[in-house]
């Protein structure tokens, strides 16, 4: 095994190895300050040629939280209404006009512009990365995090992006996770299992 400082090695706990799915959560606030030293943090990770398609709602006041609800799998409605903080990652499917901001050696935009299945196939797979970044990044700042996907997605875009510019992929809860709340870990693959070393 590849061997790591003590320091590292607390990291790859905090972000893998200890990480966990909180489903309870306290009362501590996530404040407008960490959220945004969140996105910062979690903007750097690449997406297909920077297209940074996704787009975070950061749902922390009563009242939007109250918009939310409706919306959420009855399964999720308590971690939901625990939690300090939901995202809604969303993608948006004309990121192709920032591209004077995100790629300004190249005309990226004309290759995106018009071709619906290449922004469609862009803006899945890269706002889904975006989003596990920002999961990284809330561990790392030291936060807890419950991703999920049981919403009615359609409602989400109807209640918040009724232009349908945004599209909701998936929702996180960040903020302080209560340890008690956690279900026993399942386990993962292993690597032979999982992977192939051609």
């Amino acid at each position: 095994m590849a061997q790591t400082d003590a320091s590292c090695d607390d990291m790859l706990d905090r972000l893998f190895r200890q990480a966990r799915t909180h489903n309870g959560w306290t009362d501590r606030p996530v404040t407008g300050e960490m959220v945004r030293a969140l996105y910062d943090l979690a903007k750097w990770g690449p997406t297909t040629a920077n297209s940074c398609p996704a787009r975070f709602v950061f749902i922390r006041s009563a009242q939007a939280k109250a918009r939310l609800m409706p919306h959420i799998n009855p399964g999720n409605v308590d971690k939901v209404a625990q939690a300090p903080c939901t995202v809604i990652i969303a993608g948006d499917t004309r990121f192709y006009e920032e591209y004077d901001t995100l790629f300004p050696s190249r005309d990226m935009r004309s290759v995106f512009e018009g071709n619906e299945a290449l922004i469609a196939d862009t803006v899945s797979r890269s706002s889904t990365l975006q989003g596990a970044y920002l999961i990284m990044a809330a561990r790392a700042m030291g936060l807890d995090c419950g991703p999920m996907s049981g919403f009615d997605a359609a409602g989400v875009d109807g209640e918040f992006f009724p232009d349908g510019r945004w599209q909701a992929n998936f929702l996180c809860n960040i903020g302080y996770g209560r340890p008690e709340a956690l279900h026993p870990r399942n386990p993962r693959l292993d690597f032979n299992t999982a992977c192939l070393d051609l």
